[in-house]
Order: structure tokens, then C-alpha cells, then sequence
């Protein structure tokens, strides 16, 4: 039986079933690869899955578009090749670990007694990839044929930003050749039994340095015009406006629905005695679709005119919107996705993905993208310390993929 968080297991579960379940096995290899930042190393990451290729006798092409930053590709063409074709992305690199404070070595991919297995990338997310090869090795072995030709794509440097990885590779040509119609990426794991998260858009992402510049002098002083109370009032402004968005959240809207606002970074200064003459702050901001960027903006100005003359700021990344993918009878893959999953006995609960994946990327190039990982009855652990997954939520999530990308594939 599943249970929210921990997964109770009889006490006859025999530990050799899991050494010897090839799917497990396949799995914790994978998970043993350390493609850990800062300087993730991918040559293991291509080798495993360039081995699993050969097995399920797929071709599959390494693009290196960027040195060091490998991407791989494997195909499973349809019966219809002309047909758009779809693409299951994952990315290889996982963020940095503490091992101090893991119960387990983050590498190791241990299975407990009890079926857990611990890994840095069971969640986030080596297991949805995992889950996308599985689910392509069960229906291919089955003798399936799908219509549409379907691209199992592994990226790297997700965790960093993607711009070596899925940017770069979206805008190029070897992409426009995969002719790709529709996307499944990463959203993340669930507590609950029956709904799975998933994702049809995302913020915006907004990364702002304001600066105010005032009268410098002597600390003893009480001047007039100094850059700290131009700071002050401008600092005011932003974290009054964040303690409104704070207040929604606390009262149960999803974030993905919200201005997130947080101060990173401070900077100015030269002495404790001294009243510096320029003071700096930065602050990362994302922006839900329904929010306009041109009219956040025009609010930003209007605080930096009201804190006085010298206070500017300027954009250290100023993203695109990109337009989100619909979830309606407009979208017959979302249709089929959706109905896949409602025949399983479960359902989507899609929202705007609070952070950014690669998806972002390839929705740019005008592809539908839904970010779904069917992971259920877990307490999300995405770059937290003892990352887990239970072997029997892993094992109904390949159930789960296997079904929808039949379904999406047959579109």
C-alpha cells in the first residue's frame, strides 16, 4: 500500500527482487553517474545512455554544440515519420550535495528495506528520464507502433540556466530537423494519490540592479540627499509590494500565480565611518502570465522617481514572455494527454511552473510543452538533502508514461 510521504511495505518484500529487477538496476546506474555541479561531467551520462540505445536498438545522435556540454538524442521513428514528431526531455545534471547531511551517500543509489531508493536526481530528475526510456523499452518490446516519431532527449546544464543546453540546442538547425509537434519536460512531485502536477507555462523571469546615488560625507553627519535613504525608500517599496504576494500565498494561491520578489544582492560602501556616495541592490523577480511586463516595469520606474533624483535601474535579465501552452480541445495533444491519464483512474493538476526548465526553451520555438512528472505520494525533495523515491512510485510512474506518450504519439 502507497501512503502519503513513506510507502509502507510488507515485511515479506525480499531485497534480491530489487538487486535483480533489471528496471531498478538500470536506474540506480544512472543515478550513480555523479553529473554533480559545478563542473558536471557528462562523458558518463552519454555513455550509459548511448549503451541503453544500442540495447533497445535505437539510433541516436550526441550533438555538441557547446564543448563539454554534450546533448543526446535517441529515436524511435513513427509509422507516420512525416508526421510532427514528439519530444521527451530530460536534462543529466543534478545540483551540488552535501554529504554531511545525507543519510546515505548521494551516489550510491541505495535501496532501503523499507524500498526507498536515495539518490541526488531520483526527483529531479534522472527518474523522469529513466521513466521516459522505460516507458518507449515497454511498448517497443511489446510490439507497439506509434504514428509519431518520438525523441528521447537528455540535456545538460539545466541546473545552471540551460544556455549551453537546451537554449542553444532549440535555436539551431539539428533541432529544426527533428521537426518536433510536442513536448513532455519536468514538473515535480506530488503528495497526493490521484492529481499530478504538471505545467503549461512559466514566469517570467526579471533580474533587476537598482542604484541610488547621493551626497557622500562624513558618518557623523545627518546630510541631505544620501544615497542610504534613497534606499531605503526604494528597498520599502519592493518588499512592501512582496509582503502583498506573500499574504495571497499564505492564503492558498499557487506561487506560480504571483510576483515573487527577493533581494539577493547589496552592494556599496567603502568605510563604516563614510556615507557611501552610491548604494546598489539587485533583485530576482518572476512574472506570472496575467501580470503585464511593460506595467511592472512602469511601477519599478515610478518608485526609483519617487525615492529622488540620481536613483536608476537597469535589467541583468530581462526574459521574453512566452506563451503559454493551451489545455483545451484547441491542443489534441493535451486532449489526449489529459484523457490517457483520466482512463488511469487520476488527474492533472496543471498550473504556471513557479521557477524555469528547458521547456521555456522550446515553447520560444512556438512547440506546446507540458512539464509532467508523474510522481505520486512523495514529499517533493527536489535539491534537498536525503532525495528519495520509492521504487513503487517510480515503477507506476513508467506505468503512467508509457500510456501518455502512446497516446500522444497516436495523435
Amino acid at each position: 500500500m502507497i501512503v502519503v510521504g513513506r510507502v509502507q511495505c510488507g515485511a515479506d518484500v525480499n531485497m534480491t527482487t530489487w538487486d535483480s529487477d533489471d528496471v531498478l538496476q538500470r536506474f540506480r546506474e544512472y543515478l550513480k553517474i555523479p553529473s554533480v555541479h559545478p563542473d558536471a561531467d557528462y562523458n558518463g551520462c552519454v555513455s550509459f545512455l548511448t549503451k541503453q540505445a544500442q540495447e533497445l536498438q535505437l539510433p541516436y545522435q550526441v550533438y555538441e554544440l557547446v564543448p563539454k556540454k554534450p546533448l543526446v538524442v535517441i529515436t524511435w521513428q513513427g509509422t507516420q515519420p512525416e508526421l510532427p514528431a514528439i519530444l521527451l526531455n530530460s536534462h543529466m545534471d543534478v545540483v551540488p550535495v552535501y554529504e554531511e547531511f545525507w543519510t546515505y551517500p548521494p551516489f550510491e543509489a541505495k535501496i532501503t528495506e523499507d524500498g526507498y531508493i536515495y539518490a541526488r536526481g531520483t526527483q529531479d530528475m534522472k527518474g523522469i528520464g529513466m521513466m521516459h526510456l522505460e516507458a518507449v523499452r515497454r511498448l517497443k518490446d511489446a510490439g507497439a507502433r506509434l504514428k509519431r516519431t518520438v525523441h528521447i532527449s537528455f540535456s545538460p546544464d539545466e541546473e545552471i540556466g540551460g544556455i549551453d543546453g537546451m537554449k542553444i540546442f532549440s535555436e539551431s538547425q539539428e533541432f529544426k530537423n527533428l521537426n518536433i509537434g510536442f513536448g513532455l519536460d519536468e514538473s515535480a512531485p506530488t503528495k497526493h494519490s490521484k492529481y499530478i502536477l504538471a505545467f503549461h507555462g512559466e514566469r517570467t523571469n526579471k533580474q533587476i540592479r537598482v542604484t541610488c546615488k547621493g551626497k557622500p560625507g562624513h558618518g557623523s553627519l545627518l546630510l541631505e540627499n544620501t544615497a542610504g535613504e534613497k534606499f531605503h525608500h526604494v528597498i520599502d517599496k519592493f518588499m512592501k509590494f512582496r509582503a502583498v504576494e506573500k499574504q495571497k500565498q499564505d492564503s492558498g494561491v499557487w506561487v506560480g500565480q504571483l510576483v515573487s520578489i527577493n533581494l539577493t544582492q547589496i552592494q556599496g560602501g567603502v568605510q563604516i565611518n563614510v556615507i557611501p556616495e552610491s548604494l546598489s541592490a539587485c533583485f530576482d523577480i518572476r512574472i506570472p502570465p496575467l501580470v503585464d511586463p511593460e506595467e511592472f516595469d512602469k511601477m519599478v520606474k515610478s518608485w526609483c522617481t519617487e525615492a529622488g533624483d540620481d536613483v536608476t535601474f537597469e535589467y541583468i535579465k530581462n526574459n521574453p514572455v512566452v506563451e503559454n501552452t493551451k489545455i483545451d480541445e484547441t491542443n489534441p495533444f493535451w486532449t489526449a494527454l489529459n484523457t490517457a491519464v483520466e482512463e488511469m483512474g487520476f488527474k492533472i493538476n496543471c498550473v504556471i511552473c513557479p521557477g524555469t526548465t528547458d521547456a521555456i526553451y522550446v515553447r520560444q520555438q512556438g512547440i506546446p510543452v507540458i512539464s509532467f512528472s508523474p510522481i505520486l505520494n512523495t514529499t517533493p525533495l527536489l535539491h534537498a538533502h536525503d532525495e528519495m523515491i520509492h521504487v513503487d512510485v517510480f515503477k507506476q510512474g513508467i506505468d503512467i508514461m508509457e500510456k501518455t506518450v502512446q497516446a500522444i504519439a497516436n495523435v
